[in-house]
């Protein structure tokens, strides 16, 4: 498949349901990551700091970043939330790091222990995809580290801006219309 097969898929698939999911995008998640944020997602800012320095971001890169707006997976307008859609490269040693680092201070729109244990059963393959892909901030072989902040930075961020907790939904075979059928009563339940 290619990227953003799964998407479009799911997208169709929810619209064929009723549901109209646009592309996501926010101004509070940019290119600056947690060093961008209003002051309004303060309570986020501390556990992100933790992670970026876990994950080797350089702070000096990130600050001097535009505050260009990080594009998502969807969003649905009249319920305002966030939608994304997760295959096997969400799924890395890099993400669980993430995931154990979050403060339980924050709700999150998905089943942190379902995640933690996706990651942990997919990590032997996600961790070869696009292993040697460089990623500004994160440096050489980064990119699996700046996907794993960038998904934090949602997950933590999104709530705090007032919206209902971002879902995440984990589509590992590539088939978005079948992650749409899969999760249905989730996703119709959390848009109302």
């Amino acid at each position: 498949m290619s990227v953003g097969d799964s998407q479009a898929a799911f997208r169709a698939a929810a619209a064929l349901d009723g549901i109209q999911l646009e592309p996501a995008k926010a101004p509070w998640i940019n290119q600056r990551g947690h060093f961008g944020l209003p002051e309004r997602a303060v309570i986020a800012a501390a556990p992100l700091d933790d992670i970026f320095a876990d994950l080797g971001g350089q702070t000096d890169v990130y600050k001097s970043k535009r505050t260009t707006a990080l594009q998502g997976d969807f969003y649905h307008e009249h319920s305002r939330t966030f939608i994304e859609i997760d295959e096997i490269q969400h799924f890395t040693t890099f993400r669980l790091r993430t995931l154990e680092r979050y403060p339980g201070s924050i709700p999150l729109g998905f089943h942190l222990e379902e995640y933690l244990a996706l990651c942990r059963q997919h990590a032997p393959r996600a961790d070869k995809y696009r292993v040697t892909k460089e990623a500004v901030g994160f440096g050489p072989k980064g990119r699996q580290r700046q996907r794993a902040y960038y998904d934090a930075l949602r997950d933590l961020v999104v709530p705090c801006m007032g919206h209902p907790p971002l879902i995440r939904i984990p589509i590992l075979d590539g088939d978005g219309a079948a992650g749409y059928a899969a999760n249905r009563d989730l996703v119709r339940s959390a848009l109302g």
